[in-house]
């Protein structure tokens, strides 16, 4: 009985502490996920993308973190990146973010740049971490970046605090418009700007 009296409290710690990181671990998985799929999704839209496209990616983002509330302590951004024509006779100097939309209650905002950024000038001359990503003259690269508070279990946990981000990137296919459409009229409020989260 005193050795078990001893012993549980080191035996409580270490399971405790087993259970917080295996919890992080699939945060960490979970969110992954979400830059994964979304980035792949988006790139899989054919012909033209619309606002209505990315609020369904966006919709489906949040639905695959619902176990790990995502939708209120997370920010998803998704970029379209494009070769710029900002040199002499329309060469490229680098690449631009054509169009930026965003989802998500927690403040951030992308690592790369905002919408626009890079499309006069070599500002952005390559995006994505670790690998560098160049998108190809006339297509586009769909880029996520997933922002994401860790929730932990226990309270006061070493793992508290900790912001998880990952980002994936996906070569458009069959697509020739890189253009965003509004087909189904959406006002600026129903889209995904990226200022509808940040006022």
């Amino acid at each position: 009985m005193l050795e078990f009296a001893f012993a549980l409290p080191v035996l409580l710690t270490l399971s405790l502490v087993g259970i917080e990181v295996s919890h992080f671990a699939m945060a960490n998985l979970r969110v992954s996920n979400i830059a994964v799929m979304t980035a792949d999704n988006a790139a899989r839209v054919r012909d033209t993308i619309d606002e209505t496209d990315v609020v369904e990616l966006m919709t489906g983002a949040k639905m695959t973190g619902g176990e790990i509330d995502f939708g209120r302590h997370g920010r998803i951004i998704l970029s379209s990146i494009e070769a710029n024509t900002a040199g002499a006779g329309g060469a490229s100097t680098g690449q631009w973010i054509r169009w930026q939309r965003c989802d998500g209650a927690k403040h951030a905002s992308s690592v790369w740049g905002t919408e626009g950024k890079g499309q006069n000038d070599a500002t952005l001359p390559h995006v994505g971490s670790p690998n560098t990503i160049d998108a190809a003259p006339g297509t586009a690269v769909m880029l996520v970046e997933v922002f994401y508070d860790y929730q932990p279990l226990i309270p006061n946990s070493i793992l508290s605090g900790r912001t998880i981000h990952y980002e994936s990137a996906f070569n458009v296919r069959q697509r020739t418009n890189q253009a965003i459409a509004n087909a189904s009229s959406l006002s600026n409020a129903q889209k995904r700007l990226c200022s509808n989260y940040d006022a």
